[in-house]
């Protein structure tokens, strides 16, 4: 349970931090919660380990222009208990409460969680359904990356060599849309066997807008996008979460089959459906 040797950096400033992971070979460290036990387990061995917990501002929270910004080092808590988040995109917020436990809380980020890009964590289910976009910048280059096509399998990302997550870009939810968070949390390790985000919109007793996010069941977070289409086109709430799942690659491991993994996403996209309609009224 003790790390191979490696050397530690706390630069004080971005600009500082990007120099030292310019050429690719250091490895960011931000609450620590992935990355820590990985090292006493030497899954991990980075040469070169990079803190960000002295820079300044990373963990920010702001509205702007319909846009919230939340700075990658923002903490669960500070997420889950954020006046601007509950109030502009509390899907987000609702997703934040139910990551692990309280300690995890308080030291995890949503930056480190999002670059991780575990199949199984709650994030990146809310993130694909608020159409979330993941802003990246290192010592040279500066873009941004809708959450769909930011998790490419698992634990694979299109984060680049030297960049950093600087922030998460979230659309600022409507008042009348109704969210909902569904999570079947694995008994041992609090992560979701499956996670199923809804965020809906309906007028005149029709949805008019549909977006189920999914994480846990596959390799990576997806949408839902047949079932989507099917509830904007007025169908059946019961024939469309019945499409969840549908062309994807299930997981199957001790805990669930890949069958069962897909029954769950099904039956937890009905009841966030329902609730997030509920809410929508």
């Amino acid at each position: 349970m003790i790390p191979n040797a490696f050397d530690y950096a706390a630069p004080a400033t971005l600009d500082e931090a990007l120099q030292l992971i310019a050429d690719g070979s250091g490895k960011l460290l931000a609450g620590g919660m992935s990355l820590i036990p990985l090292m006493k387990l030497r899954l991990a061995s980075p040469g070169n380990l990079v803190d960000l917990g002295r820079v300044p501002g990373l963990n920010q929270i702001a509205e702007s222009g319909g846009t919230v910004r939340i700075g990658a080092m923002a903490t669960h808590h500070e997420i889950e208990n954020s006046p601007v988040v509950r109030g502009e995109c509390p899907l987000l917020a609702e997703t934040a409460s139910h990551i692990g436990d309280i300690q995890v809380r308080n030291r995890g980020t949503i930056g480190g969680s999002v670059a991780h890009a575990d199949p199984s964590a709650d994030y990146p289910a809310a993130l694909v359904a608020l159409e979330a976009r993941i802003h990246l910048v290192s010592a040279h280059s500066d873009r941004t990356v809708a959450a769909s096509d930011f998790f490419v399998d698992a634990f694979t990302t299109t984060i680049e060599p030297g960049e950093i997550v600087l922030d998460i870009q979230v659309p600022a939810e409507e008042p009348n849309e109704g969210y909902k968070y569904e999570k079947v949390m694995h008994p041992a390790s609090g992560f979701p066997v499956v996670g199923v985000a809804v965020r809906v919109k309906r007028s005149n007793g029709r949805i008019t807008m549909a977006r189920i996010g999914v994480t846990g069941m596959a390799a990576r977070a997806f949408r839902a996008r047949n079932a989507e289409a099917l509830l904007e086109g007025g169908g059946d709430a019961a024939q469309a979460t019945a499409l969840v799942g549908e062309g994807e690659d299930a997981n199957s491991d001790l805990y669930a089959s890949a069958e069962y993994r897909r029954h769950l996403a099904r039956v937890h996209a009905a009841r966030g459906l329902a609730a997030a309609l509920t809410r929508a009224s």
